[in-house]
């Protein structure tokens, strides 16, 4: 079956999935191909094309982005690279019913992530999805239990977990090397590439890009310019707006975010505060520019993460971004290694596990089927996705908030809880798995 690419909103996506369902259970032999689909490629999955391209065993056999300037640049990418064109979508449920596809790559705004990589899932096919995960804390569990219920290799974007020196010094944190870790510390100074984006106004859609299919699973909503006629949200200031994005803590900030999260190992807090603000741009952005959140855990122990667009000197303990982890006899920092209290380094004796690019990791793991061989498992990226979504809610809230990691709501708070999940179009509501 096969969807036309004006058919979204009449048409049933669970009968496209239907269509495109594969067994769990895919057996690659050595000289077998991964076809692979990249969903979204204006900016991040533009690189995603180059690095499947450069990997071995594995093929791009289609491509899939609602803006048809995008997709012509990259059929053409493709076709020069490969020496063969890639079939074309613009509906990303075409995608999913397309059996010579085995993996999808997604690099859509962050209101597509969860949805996109269940329908996949489903499908039988396996997802490496970029950072965040999810969009709102419920679609991210949906998205854990489905890669787990479906038997489906997920990989989430947070590379850092390839870097092979963190692999080795997180472990050894892990293992009390520093003793007791009781504080962590993550932060995001972005400077010189934020900057205000100006105020919008309703307009038509252009042309070339398929509005309703770019927003997908959010309620419709106009699309809308600037005073210099640049589209507002597309095609990336859709960060800054709750409604499609995450803010800077959710863009960059996932990535230490997901590190802080692996060092501190503690899984998710139980109380949260976070203040800041959009100080000196006169815009239409919703999200904050500066931003401090503390997250408390069930034994005490603290993580501070820290937000900041409008620019910043290079922080002594890793640069523009970075991590620092502080035990109970020592302490780490990201790219300068393990100190005493007294600032001596501590010397590591420890060997690193081979490094590998993250594409490398992900094709292993779909050959394999192991679980344990994909570094950036989903419910790892949904803890971090969690802290990030929670401190939002904190936020925007305005006010410290109690949580209950076990049941992943806040407690005796009915506001926040509204922000838990959110309102989606009907028919594009990600299956309740968990």
């Amino acid at each position: 079956m096969k969807v036309s690419r004006r058919h979204f909103l009449g048409s049933s996506a669970a009968a496209v999935v239907v269509a495109g369902m594969k067994t769990a259970g895919n057996v690659y032999g050595a000289n077998d191909r991964i076809g692979v689909c990249v969903i979204g490629f204006n900016g991040q999955g533009g690189g995603h094309i180059k690095d499947v391209m450069a990997q071995d065993g594995a093929e791009i056999v289609a491509l899939c982005d609602v803006d048809e300037r995008v997709m012509r640049r990259g059929v053409s990418l493709v076709e020069q690279t490969q020496g063969k064109k890639p079939k074309a979508y613009a509906d990303m449920r075409d995608v999913m019913a397309d059996k010579t596809i085995d993996a999808i790559t997604i690099a859509t705004p962050n209101h597509w992530h969860s949805l996109a990589t269940i329908w996949a899932c489903q499908a039988g096919k396996d997802v490496y999805v970029e950072k965040p995960l999810s969009h709102n804390i419920w679609e991210g569990r949906q998205l854990v239990a489905a890669a787990e219920k479906y038997g489906r290799i997920v990989m989430h974007g947070t590379q850092s977990r390839c870097d092979a020196t963190l692999i080795r010094d997180i472990k050894l944190m892990h293992e009390g090397f520093i003793g007791d870790v009781v504080h962590s510390r993550g932060y995001v100074y972005k400077n010189g590439n934020r900057y205000a984006i100006g105020h919008g106004t309703p307009a038509n859609p252009p042309d070339y890009l398929r509005w309703t299919l770019w927003q997908g699973p959010s309620k419709d909503h106009p699309y809308m310019v600037t005073e210099r006629g640049r589209g507002l949200y597309v095609h990336y200031n859709w960060h800054w707006f709750w409604e499609y994005g995450n803010g800077e803590i959710g863009n960059q900030g996932v990535h230490e975010m997901d590190l802080a999260c692996w060092g501190h190992n503690r899984g998710l807090p139980v109380k949260i505060m976070s203040q800041g603000g959009r100080y000196g741009w006169d815009d239409d952005g919703e999200t904050p520019n500066t931003q401090a959140t503390s997250f408390t855990y069930a034994d005490g122990s603290l993580m501070t993460f820290e937000v900041r667009n409008l620019g910043s000197f290079e922080e002594a303990d890793g640069g523009s971004c970075g991590n620092s982890f502080f035990g109970t006899e020592g302490y780490y920092v990201r790219r300068r290694g393990f100190f005493d209290y007294k600032n001596n380094p501590i010397k590591v004796d420890a060997p690193k596990p081979e490094g590998k690019h993250k594409f490398a990791h992900f094709f292993d793991a779909i050959r394999t089927r192991k679980t344990e061989d994909v570094p950036a498992p989903p419910l790892a990226g949904h803890i971090a996705c969690v802290h990030i979504h929670v401190g939002n809610i904190a936020y925007r809230m305005g006010r410290s908030l109690t949580f209950d990691p076990k049941n992943e709501r806040f407690i005796g708070d009915d506001e926040a809880n509204a922000l838990v999940s959110r309102d989606y179009r009907q028919g594009f509501e990600p299956a309740k798995l968990a």
